[in-house]
C-alpha cells in the first residue's frame, strides 16, 4: 500500500467515528483495473470510476458520504496522487453522497448545470435546501466539456438526453476505450426512469443508441451499477428496453389503462434477470407509460 498523505489521514480520523455508526462498516471497496490509467471502485452505490494522470487523479461518482474513508483508502492503494476531481454523473444521493468529503479533501465537484440545480433544491418533504454548499458541484457545463488528464489522456463528458434523470452525463476516455454510462445503464437491472427528475423513456433510448455508436467490441463500459460489460451485452440491454418501450407504446395507443398493462407481462422475458432489484416490473412499465410519446 502507499502511503496515505497527511489530509488523508486527517479526514479519516475526523470522520471515523461518524462512520462506524452509518451502518456501512460492512461495505467493502473493491477495485478493477480497466486500462493501464483507468479503474473503477464497486462498493455501495453507484460504480466509481478513476483516471490516474501524470500529477493528479480524477474521479466519476462517490457513493455515500459513509464510505468517504474507504473509497479513500482504496484510491491511496492504486497512487498516491492527489484527488483533483470529481465529475458527477448525475445527482442521486448514492452518487454524489461523498461530495462533501472529497471537498474538504482538496477534491474541486464537476457536473452539468441541471445536477447543481437540482441538488440546490429542498428535497420532497423539505421546506430549505439541506444539502451543504461544498457538496454542490463548483464547476458546471451545459452540453459537454474536455479534462486533458495529461499530455496523452482525455477525459470527454457529454450531457446527455433526459433518460435517467435531465442531468445524466456519459464520461468517455477515448485513449483507453472506456466509457462510464452511469445509470442509463444499471447493468443487470431495470433502468429507473426517474420521473420527478424529467427522466424519459425515449431519451433513454436514444442514449443508449449513442453509447452503442461510440463503443467497439473492446470498450470497456462502466455501468451506473452491477459488473463491467462489453458492447454485446450494451446492445442486447438497448433491445430490451426498446422492445418493452415498444410494446407498452402499443397497447397505450389502444386505449388501456396503465393497470390493465401492467397485467400484459410486456416485460416476462425478462423478469427473472432484471425485475428483482430496485426497480421492479410493475414500476419499470408504468415509468415507460407516463413517458412513453
Amino acid at each position: 500500500m502507499k502511503k496515505l498523505t497527511f489530509l488523508t489521514l486527517a479526514f479519516l480520523l475526523c470522520h471515523q467515528l461518524s462512520f462506524a455508526q452509518s451502518g456501512m462498516e460492512n461495505v467493502t471497496i473493491t477495485s478493477e483495473q480497466l486500462a493501464p490509467n483507468i479503474y473503477v471502485l464497486f462498493g455501495s452505490g453507484g460504480n466509481i470510476g478513476l483516471a490516474v494522470g501524470e500529477e493528479y487523479a480524477y474521479m466519476i461518482d462517490d457513493q455515500f458520504g459513509q464510505l468517504s474513508e474507504k473509497i479513500l483508502t482504496t484510491v491511496r492503494e492504486i497512487t498516491d496522487k492527489p484527488l483533483k476531481y470529481v465529475v458527477n454523473t448525475h445527482w442521486h444521493g448514492d452518487h454524489v453522497g461523498g461530495n462533501e468529503n472529497m471537498a474538504n479533501a482538496g477534491a474541486t465537484i464537476v457536473a452539468n448545470d441541471a445536477v447543481r440545480r437540482r441538488m440546490s433544491q429542498p428535497k420532497p418533504g423539505e421546506a430549505t435546501p439541506t444539502t451543504a454548499y461544498k457538496a454542490l458541484p463548483e464547476i458546471t457545463f451545459s452540453d459537454e466539456m474536455t479534462i486533458h488528464l495529461d499530455p496523452n489522456n482525455t477525459m470527454m463528458i457529454f450531457h446527455m438526453e433526459n433518460a435517467h434523470t435531465d442531468g445524466d452525463s456519459f464520461i468517455y476516455f477515448p485513449e483507453s476505450n472506456v466509457i462510464h454510462l452511469a445509470d442509463n445503464f444499471p447493468n443487470g437491472g431495470y433502468p429507473f426512469i426517474d420521473i420527478n427528475s424529467n427522466g424519459d423513456i425515449e431519451g433513454l433510448i436514444t442514449n443508449l443508441n449513442r453509447a452503442l455508436f461510440l463503443v467497439n467490441d473492446q470498450t470497456k463500459i462502466i455501468p451506473g451499477h452491477g459488473k463491467i460489460a462489453d458492447r454485446e451485452t450494451l446492445k442486447a440491454y438497448r433491445d430490451m428496453v426498446d422492445t418493452v418501450r415498444e410494446r407498452v407504446k402499443s397497447a397505450k395507443s389502444q386505449g388501456k389503462s396503465l393497470d390493465e398493462i401492467q397485467k400484459m407481462g410486456l416485460s416476462k422475458e425478462w423478469d427473472e434477470d432484471f425485475g428483482k432489484g430496485f426497480i421492479n416490473p410493475e414500476r419499470f412499465i408504468e415509468s415507460v407509460f407516463k413517458t412513453v410519446d
